[in-house]
């Protein structure tokens, strides 16, 4: 029987009113890929016009990279919030409204995968650089972009879907569900042809350190960081605290639970029970062993 909203609400008052972060920490996560990737990111400023800085949708005001505001100087700057298709986008507003008080003035929301508002793009960035002073490039034709970004935030997958819209061919770029696909700067990829631009493609370069353990999750929770580095049950926690903080409780119905909870030791037993994610397991005691099932530690959401 499904639980009424009522019966859902009734168990808030136990809930957490705040995640506690003591004890916990966030690994670092440095890779020699993502330096020498910032390093060669700074040497091939000198034939770049624009810079698009690609950062995930879902946490448009936090994990962003410090670095690259320092690292490629003051090049024309478009901020493309990406996979806008997962985002809950009711206070798109007010994000846009943050954003311009920190001075990011040109910002998009896109769906790659369903190619939502890619084509604003291209106009965008000739409009950015025909406004700015190209010194040395001020003669040539050609628009040279660099795409920048975190790990896992879909800068290949933009660089793809500026090719389908604009030139009607395919991949380019290599793509994956994972951070650390794309290791180096690549060399330039066509993605228009009036007026003929070309991108390049970047690593994903997170800061050294990572601000907070909850900026560490958040990046975590959008497959930005290793899970790992953060830990499975912790990213399972904060995920339930969040999704109960926000009345988001579909994950009752979902997994057929009983009610809405705020211990993730139990969420997780019961969701495994009913996947049947479960192993028998040999118990010692004192004086005999025997078998007992246990569910699986694996993070099922």
């Amino acid at each position: 029987m499904r639980p009424s909203l009522r019966a859902l609400l009734a168990s808030r008052a136990a809930w957490r009113e705040s995640f506690s972060v003591r004890g916990r920490d966030v690994a670092r996560w440095f890779p020699g890929h993502m330096a020498k990737g910032l390093k060669k990111m700074q040497s091939s400023l000198k034939v770049v016009d624009c810079v698009i800085e690609v950062h995930d949708a879902r946490i448009p005001l936090s994990g962003r990279n410090p670095l690259f505001q320092e690292t490629l100087g003051l090049k024309p700057h478009l901020l493309v919030l990406n996979k806008m298709d997962l985002a809950d986008l009711t206070e798109q507003q007010k994000i846009m409204q943050h954003l311009e008080g920190e001075g990011l003035k040109n910002v998009i929301f896109t769906s790659c995968v369903k190619d939502e508002n890619v084509k604003q793009i291209i106009p965008k960035v000739t409009e950015l650089i025909g406004s700015s002073y190209r010194y040395h490039r001020a003669e040539n034709l050609e628009y040279c972009i660099m795409v920048i970004g975190v790990p896992n935030v879909g800068k290949s997958s933009l660089i793809n879907s500026l090719r389908r819209q604009h030139l009607r061919i395919g991949k380019a770029a290599r793509v994956g569900g994972e951070p650390g696909i794309t290791r180096a700067v690549t060399s330039r990829i066509q993605v228009c042809e009036r007026p003929p631009i070309f991108l390049l493609d970047t690593p994903g370069v997170l800061a050294p350190q990572i601000e907070s353990v909850e900026t560490g999750l958040k990046l975590a929770l959008c497959g930005t960081v290793l899970d790992h580095l953060v830990g499975e049950e912790t990213m399972a926690d904060y995920l339930l605290y969040t999704l109960n903080q926000h009345r988001l409780l579909g994950y009752v119905q979902h997994y057929g639970l009983d009610t809405a909870c705020d211990d993730v030791e139990h969420v997780l037993k019961s969701v495994a029970m009913k996947l049947g994610k479960t192993r028998k397991v040999k118990v010692l005691t004192g004086t005999a062993a025997r078998v007992r099932t246990a569910s699986c530690s694996s993070f099922p959401f």
